[in-house]
């Protein structure tokens, strides 16, 4: 197993803020998320609050608009398939699509935005995402396997405002739900 920390985009210079988590239900998490067009302190702050608060909510990864902001970014800090720790941010990605073989990777899965229960989703085992930093510099993150690569994709959706409960049967996402406390009668 691995140790090393990899950090793949620039450098965050602000200080960031400890920002709510959007909880499910609220409709900033069922839309898709628009471009960033803007890039300049603004955007910078925004990642800072954006670490600080997946760090806060002991998270892997964190999509903007799970702190009420529907912009195209998402962080994460999560341990790739050796294990080695993964620091990122992309602005504006792109989930590319997987040439060759497809494996699926059949593992637990939860969400800072449905917190408490688990389930099973599965994902390709292999990701790759393209983008940009807060800075504009070019951004690509690849994953074979592990947490990362679940991470990606999981990141992606929430910016094209679609959650991994949806992912889930009918029977399943009303028991994670409820588990949640967003069942009937919560």
């Amino acid at each position: 197993m691995g140790g090393s920390v990899r950090v793949v985009s620039g450098d965050v210079a602000a200080t960031g803020v400890v920002r709510p988590i959007t909880l499910y239900g609220d409709p900033v998490l069922a839309t898709p998320c628009a471009e960033v067009t803007e890039f300049g302190p603004d955007l910078e702050q925004l990642v800072a609050d954006m670490f600080e608060s997946m760090a806060a909510a002991d998270g892997v990864g964190l999509a903007a608009n799970q702190i009420g902001v529907a912009l195209r970014v998402f962080v994460l800090d999560c341990p790739d398939a050796d294990g080695d720790r993964v620091v990122a941010h992309v602005v504006n990605p792109r989930l590319l699509p997987h040439e060759g073989e497809r494996h699926l990777d059949d593992d637990e899965e939860g969400c800072l935005s449905v917190p408490g229960p688990h389930a099973s989703v599965a994902r390709p085992d292999h990701a790759v995402v393209e983008g940009v930093d807060c800075h504009g510099a070019p951004v690509r993150l690849a994953a074979d396997g592990g947490i990362l690569a679940r991470a990606l994709q999981h990141e992606t959706d929430h910016l094209d405002g679609i959650l991994y409960i949806e992912r889930l049967s009918r029977k399943e996402r009303k028991r994670v739900l409820a588990e949640a406390g967003f069942g009937p009668g919560n």
